[in-house]
């Protein structure tokens, strides 16, 4: 399974924007490209959910209800890494995000470890 490593977290205040990276291990790079890929996320308290989805070498993509039309996923398979754009983040989108690969399409996470995440913290 691909492994992946999240960066670009930080402090943001309520309508401002956030870009989120994840890259592949040099060991597993191999496997991103044909890898379908998703971002989640956890908030203190709470169970880890579904942000969003890109299909590996389709154009397929999922939102959450929460995120859409807010947040838009993206990947350079290239760079074998995939990227999370927000916008208009709300204090409720506070949490430690994780990018991994998905095993059934949408929302389904790959087993094994997570990565480290990277935590958004989007004050009022």
């Amino acid at each position: 399974q691909v492994q992946m490593a999240e960066s670009g977290g930080g402090l943001a205040q309520a309508g401002g924007s956030l870009k989120l990276s994840c890259a592949a291990s040099e060991r597993t790079q191999s496997l991103f490209p044909d890898t379908a890929m998703g971002w989640f996320r956890q908030a203190p308290g709470k169970e880890r959910e579904f942000v969003a989805a890109r299909g590996a070498w389709t154009s397929y993509i999922e939102y959450a209800d929460s995120v859409r039309g807010r947040f838009t996923i993206s990947r350079d398979n290239t760079k074998t890494t995939m990227y999370l754009q927000m916008n208009d983040l709300k204090p409720e989108d506070t949490a430690v995000y994780y990018c991994k690969g998905i095993e059934r399409w949408p929302s389904e996470p790959q087993s094994g470890p997570w990565g480290p995440g990277t935590q958004v913290t989007v004050s009022s």
